[in-house]
């Protein structure tokens, strides 16, 4: 029961640290908040049921961080399912977020590729090394330093074809 005990205060203790990082993780994949939120709180309850497994992965952080993912990816999939079946169209919701400019970056960001928008925010929003990334998204550094290149190619594109219509 002592080991329960210690593997809750572990991902307790992880939650306390990590939530923030985790959250803009997802948000840079999802970009709505309030849905990153709430694929962080269901990473946490999926380890806070296995304590066990978080304490055998060398970095408990990433494992957590992957759950999140893969929590955020089956949802996006299942509401496209969803949205197919019904075949009605949802409007789009809009960001959460109180600064106009990171309103233009996340709508900006939405018009990329998953893979670059999942690096970029993995890079610029959680502030994870390119190994790290790869590691998280199992690809190899070299895919990662790509898609970071060409995913702020993309976004320059994007934000400077925005600012010329806006002109």
């Amino acid at each position: 029961m002592d080991e329960r005990l210690a593997g809750r205060a572990v991902v307790e203790e992880l939650y306390r640290v990590a939530y923030p990082r985790l959250v803009r993780s997802v948000y840079a994949l999802t970009g709505q908040l309030s849905e990153a939120q709430d694929v962080v709180h269901d990473a946490f309850t999926i380890a806070m049921s296995r304590p066990h497994r978080l304490g055998s992965v060398d970095d408990p952080e990433a494992w957590v961080r992957t759950v999140a993912l893969n929590l955020a990816k089956r949802r996006y999939r299942r509401r496209v399912w969803m949205d197919r079946f019904l075949r009605r169209d949802r409007p789009v919701s809009t960001v959460e977020g109180p600064n106009p400019e990171r309103l233009t970056v996340v709508a900006a960001m939405r018009q990329l590729s998953p893979a670059y928008r999942e690096t970029l925010g993995l890079y610029y929003l959680a502030d994870l090394s390119v190994d790290e990334i790869g590691k998280t998204l199992g690809v190899p550094a070299g895919t990662i330093k790509a898609r970071l290149s060409r995913g702020r190619a993309a976004l320059a594109d994007i934000l400077g074809e925005k600012e010329e219509t806006d002109a």
